[in-house]
């Protein structure tokens, strides 16, 4: 058989190489200077790298890793960052009447939780789906862990969980406004008073509030007592649901209680410091600052179906009797929910 007339695409005779670079590719009606129709040409395919082709050249792009193209994320990034700190610089943002900075909240606040939630404690949401997409709401949990990170995880969850991108304003104790740079935060973050008036108007404007009716005594229990719900005061949080007709969400939360086991509580130290309690761990005051540092725990929270009191009329604010009820009826739900997460967890840890 006669062989073919093979044209070379590319003359490397200055190189002395036998290997040809395939041209690129052209236009269907794109010839070559001097080549005649109807010619059959026969191109060389390219050398494979392999025991039998270690010989082979290979070309500096070849050798080189292929960059990634570059789609602009970097340069949005930059110019967002940029940006909001002109407005921080500026004063060109908006914070409520309560103090809650939306904006600082969701660039930057929300940033320095999440790591925390994500990594370190790992937590894992569910039920998330039971919080009302729009309209007030009253999310009630348990509290425990020594210090309240627990909240803040729980506003982790929902902000970056809720299909609605719902934010949680939580209920916070007189302390946390008294104390220098919390106080701060704390208002930034969309935390108010735990008072009825401030409750009823976060709801009233159709806000997701939070409130753990424990207290510092359930923040505070022994560990000996963890996981056993204290009392949930004298029921307020329900008459503030009932005159807005908000629903309530009972939430429990599995993992806060082992952060900081305490073993003691140091009375007189914390009448000196004017706090509720003074902590004593295996690791605190001990190891110093590095005996605050929590354990990692593995979390759970879960959000329970809704209980709505919108059907109660407008008197049923004022009822002992219902209002104890429906305190018990949430209080015995978040705690039966505490108890099942306890049964279905294997590990502490893990």
């Amino acid at each position: 058989m006669a062989d073919a007339k093979v044209i070379p695409f590319d003359d490397d005779r200055s190189r002395g190489s036998a290997v040809q670079r395939p041209s690129r590719r052209r236009g269907a009606g794109s010839r070559r200077k001097g080549m005649e129709p109807g010619l059959v040409r026969e191109v060389q395919p390219l050398p494979t790298r392999g025991p039998l082709h270690d010989d082979v050249p290979v070309t500096r792009e070849e050798r080189l890793p292929r960059r990634p193209r570059d789609d602009g994320g970097l340069e949005r990034r930059i110019a967002g960052g940029l940006a909001f700190l002109r407005r921080r610089l500026t004063g060109d943002y908006e914070v409520d009447d309560f103090g809650y900075d939306a904006e600082l909240t969701d660039q930057v606040l929300m940033s320095l939780l999440r790591p925390v939630y994500d990594k370190y404690f790992r937590v894992e949401v569910k039920g998330v789906e039971n919080i009302p997409s729009k309209g007030g709401a009253l999310v009630v949990a348990n509290h425990s862990g020594t210090l309240p990170l627990d909240g803040l995880m729980m506003q982790v969850a929902v902000h970056d969980h809720h299909p609605a991108d719902r934010h949680l304003r939580l209920l916070a104790a007189d302390l946390v406004f008294v104390l220098p740079v919390v106080n701060e935060l704390a208002r930034k973050l969309g935390h108010t008073l735990a008072c009825a008036e401030d409750a009823e108007r976060l709801l009233a404007q159709g806000e997701l509030v939070g409130v753990m009716p424990e207290g510092f005594k359930g923040l505070g229990k022994p560990f000996g007592e963890r996981y056993k719900l204290q009392r949930f005061g004298r029921g307020g949080f329900v008459s503030t649901a009932l005159r807005q007709g908000t629903p309530i969400v009972p939430c429990s939360i599995v993992g806060a209680e082992e952060i900081y086991p305490m073993i003691g509580n140091a009375k007189t130290l914390a009448r000196l410091l004017g706090f509720p309690y003074f902590p004593v761990t295996p690791t605190f005051p001990w190891l110093g600052p590095l005996g605050a540092v929590p354990l990692p725990t593995k979390w759970t929270i879960q959000f329970g179906e809704p209980i709505p009191t919108d059907g109660y009329p407008p008197e049923a604010a004022e009822d002992p009797m219902l209002m104890f009820n429906l305190t018990d009826q949430v209080r015995e739900q978040i705690q039966h929910t505490l108890y099942k997460l306890l049964v279905q967890r294997r590990s502490v840890f893990f």
